[in-house]
């Protein structure tokens, strides 16, 4: 008899599984692997990788250094950094102090990152169709580009 120590753990090796008898008692057949992997649908954007997106595109526009703009806003620098990597989802009251340091308004910031996500979804949705096979470059929703004027 084998004795383990406490903190030990032991490997188990898996028992195969008999197949289970299908609906008229005989055994089912084994199911086979499905061939290669299967496409993995396109991760969304999240709404933090966006904003920092816009922040970090904004600040190098601007020719501006990391350290000034968190100067200018009064947050930190590793922070305001982790907030431009989308690593922290940051407060409102952060995002309105990082736009302002570089001359935008709160709104201004979030509808960039607003418009950053509405292309993603565009592109998506361009994606989808090549896959199918159709091959209308845009959607029929966004033929007026959110803009439609009623007489």
């Amino acid at each position: 008899m084998t004795t383990h120590a406490p903190n030990e753990s032991r490997a188990l090796s898996p028992r195969p599984q008999a197949p289970s008898p299908g609906p008229d008692g005989t055994a089912a057949a084994p199911r086979r692997p499905v061939a290669g992997p299967q496409p993995r649908a396109p991760r969304e954007p999240l709404w933090r990788d966006l904003v920092g997106d816009v922040l970090r595109r904004e600040r190098l526009a601007q020719e501006r250094t990391l350290k000034d703009v968190s100067e200018a806003a009064r947050i930190s620098m590793p922070y305001l950094s982790e907030v431009e990597r989308g690593r922290k989802e940051a407060s409102s009251e952060v995002l309105a102090a990082a736009a302002q340091a570089l001359g935008l308004g709160l709104a201004d910031l979030l509808l960039l990152a607003g418009d950053e996500l509405a292309r993603h979804a565009r592109s998506q949705v361009v994606r989808s169709r090549v896959v199918q096979g159709r091959t209308s470059p845009t959607p029929r929703t966004a033929r007026y580009d959110g803009l439609c004027l009623a007489a």
